[in-house]
């Protein structure tokens, strides 16, 4: 994109506490394209003179609530263009629906919405906005997983006949929810979160994922959740049969109860002549295994990678990149897509559609031991 001047960006959320929030604030302002220039980071007045003293913005432009912010704002001749979307997953809705009603962009935290009724609604709430709207699937940055996809996409592999995704944590294998752990309470409670616990705050990572590599959209899902931890209402461990348009089959784990695992993040997609695997732990190298010839060891940054991946690296192969420059990636491809309308890979309303749809579908069909559920029939 054509570098003028920064894209003027209020967040709502991530204030003191918060995980993700100083997270969308560095990768958001890493390629000098946007600049935080306001924001309602907390209900707390203390952390949210805090928020902005720490991250350069002005006092009289930290708001005690969204609504001030964006009243405030859309008045301003020097007024925030674009917000970010850092709340529980409660507020998604009515923060991004008010945001685009004020004439803004809205780049939000995943999952879309807290239910896919508030995702179907907010999905025509943007077409009639005449703005976008992305999520931060942050795994779709990193440029060895776009390079996964694009040699799918030149179907190098072939017609695609297996995927396997494993998301698995360990950090909720002990109730920390009921201690006061502040991360772990709002994605323990259903009013906060939604109705999936692990399902709606990794599983829908990995299933975008599964389907933004392969390329596939899921069809079918056959579900088998989980509260592991005793007391615990929502799911902690999921294990969910996928079946793809064109036939393939896939696997797809989420669990935060696997103790001793961090953030293990593998995918792993077979075609016809071959297969590539893809782990968070090892990120700047892509597997390709190949049925009749040598495994190859893809390295980011290389000038041998394909367009997606090469714009995705800010540094020379063997200099590790990682989560920070994933999201910043979304954040750069949004930027462009706002002011020179360049094509970006962020995933839109319809992914969050998608995903949410996941989520519904597959916690509704292991309750009830349905077995083999469509996903979202004519609206996928």
């Amino acid at each position: 994109m054509t570098r003028g001047a920064p894209l003027r960006l209020a967040m709502v959320g991530g204030g003191p506490g918060s995980f993700i929030g100083p997270v969308h604030r560095m990768a958001a302002e890493l390629d000098g394209a946007i600049q935080l220039v306001a924001g309602a980071f907390s209900r707390d007045g203390q952390k949210n003179a805090q928020a902005a003293q720490a991250w350069g913005v002005a006092g009289d432009r930290a708001y005690g609530d969204y609504r001030q912010m964006l009243a405030a704002e859309a008045a301003r001749e020097d007024g925030a263009q674009l917000v970010a979307v850092v709340t529980p997953n409660h507020l998604h809705f009515e923060v991004a629906a008010a945001a685009l009603a004020a004439g803004m962009h809205v780049i939000s935290d995943k999952p879309a919405t807290l239910n896919l009724a508030q995702a179907q609604e907010l999905a025509g709430v943007v077409a009639g906005a005449g703005k976008l709207y992305g999520l931060t699937f942050v795994y779709t940055g990193y440029p060895m997983v776009r390079e996964a996809r694009e040699i799918i996409a030149r179907g190098e592999l072939g017609a695609v006949r297996k995927v396997i995704v494993e998301y698995s944590q360990g950090w909720l294998s002990r109730p920390i929810e009921r201690d006061g752990d502040k991360q772990a309470g709002w994605r323990a409670d259903p009013a906060q979160a939604g109705v999936g616990g692990a399902i709606g705050d990794i599983g829908v990572h990995a299933f975008n994922l599964a389907e933004f590599v392969s390329g596939a959209r899921v069809e079918r899902i056959c579900a088998d959740l989980a509260a592991v931890v005793p007391g615990r209402t929502l799911d902690d461990d999921c294990n969910v049969l996928l079946r793809f348009a064109g036939g393939a089959r896939g696997v797809l784990i989420a669990s935060q109860i696997s103790a001793g695992a961090r953030n293990g993040l593998t995918t792993k997609v077979y075609g016809e002549k071959g297969g590539l695997t893809w782990s968070h732990e090892r990120h700047t190298e892509l597997i390709v295994d190949w049925l009749d010839g040598p495994t190859q060891i893809l390295h980011a940054a290389s000038g041998y990678l394909g367009a997606a991946a090469r714009a995705g690296s800010r540094i020379p192969t063997g200099h590790p990149e990682g989560f920070i420059e994933a999201f910043a990636n979304l954040y750069r491809d949004f930027a462009g897509a706002i002011v020179a309308g360049t094509p970006n890979l962020v995933p839109d309303i319809g992914e969050g559609v998608r995903s949410m749809a996941f989520v519904e579908r597959a916690v509704a069909a292991s309750a009830a031991g349905e077995g083999w559920v469509a996903l979202l029939g004519d609206a996928a």
